[in-house]
C-alpha cells in the first residue's frame, strides 16, 4: 500500500495521502466533522471574500472531496488497491493535507468492487459524515453534485498524467455515478470523462468567480431555480 501511495503522489498534490508521523499535528478527521468545519469555512470565505457562508462551506466540501478521491482512484486504477480511510486525519491549516497512521487498503477484485469499495471509503466512510455535521445549511443536492464533480475531475487529471487509464477510468466514473448518493447528479456528455452536473456548486457567488465547466447553469436567469 505504501508503494502504490508514493506511486500515484507522482499525479499531483491532490493525490498525496501521507502515511504516518512526520512531525505535524495531525487530527483525525471525524473530529472536523463532528466540529462543523467552522474553523475551514470561516477561513476560507475570508479568503474567498464572501459573505454566505454556504458559499465557502460548499468550496470547502468541493475541494476536499477531491482530495479524497485523488489518491483512493488512482490506487485503485493503478494498482488494483483502495487505500483505508477509517482512521483518516486531516491537517491544522490550509491547504489540506490528508494522512494515515498506517498503509492499509483493500484489494478489488474487478471494477465492480473496485467502485464499491471507493464509495464505501470516500462517500460513506466520509463525505455522508461531513456534510450531517457541516455549521452551514448547505442543500444536500449541492453537496452530492460537489462528490460528483470531484470524482470525475479527480480521473481527468489522473488520465492526463496516465492516458492509458481512460477507458477504464471512465468506466468506473459511470459506476460510481449509478451509485448511492452520487446517483442523479449528473452524466457523462462526451466519449471521455467530459461531465455535466444537476447542481451548482455556488462559486459564481465569488467575487471575481463563475460558472465552473461542468456547472447546470445556461443562463443567468437559471440561477435561482438550480442552487440547490
Amino acid at each position: 500500500m505504501r508503494k502504490a501511495l508514493t506511486h500515484v503522489a507522482g499525479a499531483g498534490p491532490f493525490f498525496v495521502l501521507g502515511v504516518g508521523d512526520d512531525g505535524r499535528a495531525w487530527h483525525p478527521a471525524a473530529a472536523m466533522y463532528r466540529d462543523g468545519l467552522r474553523g475551514l469555512i470561516a477561513s476560507t470565505g475570508a479568503a474567498l471574500g464572501v459573505a454566505e457562508a454556504r458559499v465557502a462551506a460548499s468550496t470547502v466540501q468541493l475541494a476536499y472531496a477531491a482530495r479524497l478521491w485523488s489518491p483512493v482512484l488512482g490506487c485503485g486504477l493503478l494498482h488494483g488497491i483502495v487505500p483505508d480511510l477509517a482512521d483518516l486525519r486531516v491537517g491544522p491549516s490550509l491547504p489540506m493535507r490528508l494522512n494515515v497512521p498506517e498503509p492499509r487498503g483493500w484489494l478489488a477484485a474487478d471494477q465492480e468492487e473496485l467502485a464499491a469499495l471507493a464509495y464505501q471509503m470516500v462517500v460513506t466512510g466520509q463525505l455522508e459524515p461531513l456534510g450531517g455535521g457541516v455549521a452551514v445549511k448547505v442543500a444536500a443536492g449541492l453537496l452530492h453534485g460537489n462528490a460528483a464533480a470531484a470524482m470525475t475531475a479527480a480521473l481527468r487529471v489522473l488520465t492526463c498524467t496516465r492516458p492509458g487509464l481512460e477507458r477504464p477510468a471512465r468506466a468506473l466514473a459511470q459506476r460510481l455515478l449509478g451509485t448511492g448518493l452520487l446517483r442523479g447528479t449528473g452524466e457523462l456528455t462526451g466519449p471521455g470523462l467530459e461531465f455535466r452536473r444537476r447542481s451548482c456548486c455556488l462559486f459564481y457567488r465569488v467575487p471575481g468567480g463563475g460558472m465552473c465547466s461542468d456547472c447546470s447553469l445556461t443562463a443567468a436567469d437559471d440561477r435561482e431555480d438550480r442552487d440547490d
